[in-house]
């Protein structure tokens, strides 16, 4: 896409550099229509001054020798009138704009040399010599002013990038400091109190071994509980350190079926590596869905599919628990956080309960993300 924006923009300055040297070849030649004595010579001439100010973009230099050289000739020959020195003019600009002051103002000084040489009386001599060196002098100083001017614009560019470049590494630096304060944050509050629920978990597990009774089932959830939460704490406090993937899908249907989850896992296509942004996407997508599953479904059995497709991944996570079509569940934080992390890399999402009962997640990532989406 941006090529072609490129190609046609370069194709655009191409058109209007050679519409300006036809206008003014044109403004010239119809000048010299009306002057008597000018001859074939002459209007090839003119021609060949006019029409290779086209291509004053790729050699400025090259195109102030040849303009002024033939426009130089037509006058010597002719002895038109002052509009003959408009290609001379145009280019003595485009030179001057380019930087080439010195033989700008050397071009001026031939072209004017000749003028003078071929005009018919004093009078005219003086009157059309002033009036051209005006013509060049603006030339010269607009030649020079729009060079100033372009360069006042890129270096104003050039600053606008830097100061985005230095906003967005700002906004990075303030997002990882913020990221570090909740891992502490959670680390100093969540992992206290989860460790505490599952050591008393634990004691009374074994006080109840100890003294012959049976475990209530309860407690024992209880202690699983919290040895998940505390490994759930770990691997979300790990992600907000290094905002790095803590593992794969794989290795999260592993540990859905040591909890208890009835959980088969299916890979159709081509497995390949992905991006950090969109194998992060994935595993979370993954992890929030089994999640659901645990805390809502009750006793399920889930699919987890990830289909390979040339351009796109897609993930899907079935379930057949607890949910019914009707009424529509209120999306809780984490499908809302699912639905904003997939929008972010450009891809989609659908969540809601099945036909025929349980729950369905479907999200499809485009491949291909660049490393900097978040």
């Amino acid at each position: 896409m941006v090529p072609n924006m490129q190609l046609d923009r370069a194709t655009r300055r191409r058109l209007t550099d050679a519409t300006l040297a036809v206008v003014i070849g044109g403004l010239v030649v119809t000048a010299a229509a009306f002057h008597d004595g000018t001859t074939l010579v002459d209007y090839a001439l003119i021609t060949l001054g006019s029409l290779t100010l086209a291509a004053y973009r790729a050699a400025p230099r090259v195109v102030l020798a040849i303009t002024t050289a033939t426009t130089t000739a037509y006058v010597i020959h002719a002895q038109p009138g002052s509009l003959s020195a408009l290609p001379v003019l145009a280019a003595v600009h485009t030179a001057a704009r380019a930087g080439h002051r010195a033989v700008a103002a050397l071009a001026s000084a031939l072209f004017l040399a000749g003028y003078v040489t071929a005009g018919p009386t004093t009078q005219e001599i003086v009157e059309r010599t002033l009036l051209l060196v005006g013509w060049f002098l603006c030339a010269l100083v607009t030649g020079l002013a729009d060079r100033n001017w372009q360069a006042y614009l890129r270096q104003t560019e050039q600053r606008a990038l830097e100061a985005e470049r230095t906003r967005e590494e700002a906004a990075l630096r303030r997002a990882g400091e913020e990221r570090l304060r909740i891992a502490r944050e959670l680390h100093d509050s969540l992992t206290h109190s989860i460790s505490i629920v599952k050591l008393q978990a634990g004691v009374a597990v074994h006080l109840a071994r100890k003294r012959g009774e049976e475990v209530p089932p309860a407690l024992l959830a209880i202690q699983e509980a919290g040895g998940e939460a505390m490994r759930e704490l770990r691997a979300t406090l790990e992600v907000l350190r290094t905002d790095e993937p803590t593992g794969t899908p794989a290795l999260l249907v592993e540990r859905a079926r040591a909890a208890g989850l009835a959980v088969d896992l299916r890979v159709t296509g081509e497995e390949r590596a992905l991006t950090a942004t969109v194998d992060r996407a994935a595993y979370r997508i993954v992890q929030e869905a089994l999640t659901n599953v645990a805390r809502h479904a009750g006793p399920a059995k889930v699919t987890v599919e990830l289909r390979y497709a040339p351009c796109e991944l897609t993930i899907r996570v079935d379930d057949d628990g607890a949910a019914q079509p009707a009424p529509p569940p209120r999306p809780g934080i984490g499908l809302t956080g699912m639905r904003e992390r997939v929008t972010a890399l450009g891809g989609t999402l659908q969540a809601g309960p099945r036909a025929e009962g349980g729950f369905s997640v479907r999200a499809e990532l485009p491949l291909g993300i660049p490393e900097d989406v978040s």
